[in-house]
């Protein structure tokens, strides 16, 4: 598998989930006239989202996970070009959020930065709510 990106984490525990049984949430958002679709599986140390932009299309599939020993993020294109790395971005910056291995499908226009932003900004905010981030107090040292 071709890396498509890498970046800093911080070797932190995982978020806490309360028992070991799979967790789903769909939903859904309207921002600025485009329907998002969401879903986000929830594991022992693993999260799958996937998000939908006017459709519900797979989309290509990529794959992150904090790394060792320099604590980093590999990110992997699974399916789909590596030439339109629209998730690649966003899966990144979810195991930053996170602290877990991350599997994002996502069918974001390329060349969309907006749209991109938009839906990573709901994302965010509903895992925070579910308490699937670290907590801000413990902080991420990007190096």
């Amino acid at each position: 598998m071709a890396s498509v990106g890498s970046s800093s984490v911080s070797p932190l525990d995982s978020p806490q989930v309360d028992d070991d049984s799979l967790q789903v949430t769909c939903f859904t958002e309207d921002l600025h006239d485009v329907i998002f679709h969401f879903q986000i599986i929830r594991l022992k140390k693993q999260i799958y989202t996937w998000i939908g932009c006017n459709t519900t299309k797979f989309g290509h599939l990529y794959a992150a996970a904090p790394t060792r020993p320099n604590n980093t993020v590999s990110v992997t294109s699974i399916l789909g070009g590596t030439s339109d790395n629209t998730g690649s971005s966003i899966a990144r910056r979810l195991v930053l959020k996170t602290g877990l291995s991350v599997i994002v499908a996502c069918n974001i226009p390329k060349n969309s930065p907006m749209l991109e932003a938009d839906a990573e900004r709901k994302l965010i905010e509903k895992l925070t709510a579910l308490r699937y981030t670290i907590p801000k107090s413990q902080g991420l040292a990007l190096t």
